[in-house]
């Protein structure tokens, strides 16, 4: 079924996004309508998971995190005390994929997906004030610098566990599915 709608929806429209900042750009409408864009946006909503559960300051690579968060934040503010909201969207891509032909047969043998940061200033300045998002606290003249370090950390510390994850793990299984067949169709 990914094969099918990666073949009859236009490349351009294979996205989800589920960011509380964008609630009207959530997923095309064709994408919409197939099992492969549920399941996308249901791996999309793992991915927020996991990037929460990563940062959570009891587990080991929280502790790690927010160290150097904190530790940025004394060197750039002279001060831990500032509100600290990492506003980073973490997005999966495509990064290369190889596929071995045989006799007319097609065989995806490696396809691996890359993890990076947006730096999404537009959504962040459509609710910049909004005490919903913890933006109403910030300076707009200081979001830039808080963004840059803490995507500095994120960057650092946090996406190489999230690429592992998501090219590796049973949580994004799914997702690598979805991948392939993606593939599988531009390849046809």
């Amino acid at each position: 079924k990914y094969f099918l709608a990666s073949l009859t929806i236009p490349e351009k429209d294979l996205w989800v996004n589920l960011s509380p900042y964008e609630k009207d750009r959530m997923i095309p409408k064709e994408l919409g309508q197939t099992e492969m864009g549920r399941d996308m946006l249901a791996q999309d909503y793992v991915l927020k998971q996991l990037t929460a559960s990563l940062i959570y300051p009891e587990s080991d690579l929280g502790k790690t995190f927010w160290a150097k968060v904190y530790k940025q934040a004394q060197e750039k503010y002279g001060t831990t005390n500032i509100p600290v909201n990492t506003f980073n969207k973490v997005w999966i891509v495509p990064d290369h994929a190889t596929i071995y032909e045989h006799n007319g047969t097609a065989f995806v043998v490696e396809n691996k997906l890359k993890v990076m940061l947006e730096e999404d200033y537009l959504a962040l300045q459509k609710n910049m004030g909004n005490a919903a998002f913890g933006t109403d606290k910030i300076a707009q003249g200081d979001v830039k610098q808080l963004r840059k370090a803490s995507s500095e950390v994120v960057r650092e510390v946090l996406i190489p566990e999230i690429e592992k994850e998501v090219n590796t793990g049973k949580n994004f299984a799914t997702l690598r599915q979805v991948a392939n067949a993606v593939v599988l169709a531009v390849w046809y």
